[in-house]
């Protein structure tokens, strides 16, 4: 079996394709694997360094808006797992075009692919984002999608068009949305390595607003085993929302930081909120776990253990990448 892993060497794509070649996914022991990933700002090789030796990847650098090589290295592979997006909400409202390219038109591209080659799996891999926000309860995967940031719009966007390519061409497609993903090689820019590299070195953290944003933390492994699940298991056409089940306000999850690295409040800043700052996620996953025997297996205290001590002991890691991106 052949898999083309788009985004393959961000954070959650690495996470998979270690996962995967290290046996992981029993399912797919022995499984090729081709990393396309067009390596911006968050995209690293490193992240896939304990893999780099393995006969079974192949890495192409490359963008999956270039129709050309898509067309040219779809074909031989059985599955696509995409999780090539672009997907910080503060870069989406300073300008939202890079987003409605890589993640609606390179979606489209990927999928025209997909489908003159005969692939017999795609799996879309997006964001509780597309809900909105919800003041209580929990999202299904039948909830009206009501985006608020122009990122989560454009996963709103590729998401329908993955099940639309069901709906018309009758593609093996299936989306999973995911809860808020934490753990190693998490770049920078994002709230838990931000607050722990700056932490851990002395400095302030910027809280927004008065903390109150409520989010649900998942692991990132935890993550990707949905993932693999859905790929395996999950119904043509269908979503799996994938959640971690752990919602902390912004301002819970700054005092478990704060407490991770021996610091106190003192070391945060408020500042003024994100526009359109969604005030709650919260995803239900009694689908995907009653259909496909989804459970989180990394407590929360756990995870965030590991992941500071992780980021304390890889410097040499998110030291250059937060110098090069002034964070």
């Amino acid at each position: 079996m052949r898999i083309l892993v788009t985004g393959g060497a961000g954070f959650i794509g690495s996470h998979y394709v270690r996962t995967l070649l290290g046996g992981g996914y029993p399912a797919h022991a022995g499984a090729a694997v081709t990393v396309l990933d067009k390596l911006t700002y968050s995209g690293n090789r490193d992240n896939l360094a304990p893999v780099a030796g393995d006969s079974a990847l192949t890495f192409v650098e490359g963008d999956i808006c270039d129709t050309d090589l898509v067309e040219q290295l779809m074909p031989g592979h059985d599955a696509v797992v995409h999780f090539a997006a672009e997907s910080h909400v503060d870069r989406s409202i300073l300008g939202a075009g890079p987003f409605v390219t890589t993640n609606v038109i390179g979606t489209q591209v990927l999928l025209d692919a997909a489908r003159r080659a005969g692939v017999g799996r795609f799996l879309h891999v997006s964001t509780d984002e597309v809900y909105g926000s919800i003041d209580e309860g929990s999202w299904t995967e039948e909830w009206p999608l009501q985006p608020n940031s122009p990122y989560s719009a454009s996963k709103a966007g590729s998401d329908l068009l993955v099940l639309a390519y069901h709906r018309t061409h009758g593609m093996e497609v299936v989306v999973t949305r995911c809860s808020n993903n934490y753990g190693h090689y998490q770049f920078p820019e994002k709230v838990i390595p931000l607050f722990v590299t700056n932490l851990i070195d002395g400095q302030q953290v910027p809280l927004y607003g008065d903390g109150g944003n409520i989010r649900d933390w998942l692991h990132v492994s935890d993550h990707c085993t949905g993932i693999q699940l859905a790929l395996e298991k999950g119904r043509a056409g269908e979503v799996y929302n994938i959640g971690g089940g752990r919602e902390l306000t912004n301002r819970e999850l700054t005092e478990v930081l704060l407490a991770a690295t021996g610091r106190d409040w003192s070391a945060v800043r408020h500042v003024e909120d994100r526009k359109g700052h969604d005030r709650r996620y919260s995803l239900s996953h009694e689908k995907i776990s009653n259909e496909l025997g989804y459970a989180p297996a990394v407590s929360f205290e756990d995870g965030i253990a590991a992941t500071v001590a992780w980021y304390k002991e890889n410097r040499s890691w998110w030291e250059p990448l937060k110098t090069r991106a002034a964070l």
